[in-house]
């Protein structure tokens, strides 16, 4: 994992994110995803921010819903990133 291209990817402006495929079947859901890159390849909070808002911005969600989700992140980010 700690090979994974994943920050320099992110560092990039590419649009990357961490999602989960079939969880119930394969393992590895989402946060246990986010977890492990994060510790492999020692993402900020702001990276994780980041693939976040990806995650959002990749999504098949209109433009309202994906705008409201955003500003929820946003704000529990600002409020968290202390």
């Amino acid at each position: 994992m700690e090979q994974h291209p994943l920050k320099k990817m992110l560092d990039a402006g590419l649009c990357v994110m961490v999602n989960s495929d079939d969880p119930a079947y394969f393992g590895g859901y989402v946060s246990e995803n986010f977890s492990a890159a994060q510790q492999a390849l020692k993402l900020s909070k702001q990276d994780i921010y980041q693939l976040a808002k990806n995650s959002f911005n990749a999504a098949f969600l209109s433009v309202h819903e994906k705008q409201k989700l955003i500003k929820e992140l946003d704000e529990y980010y600002q409020a968290n990133s202390n």
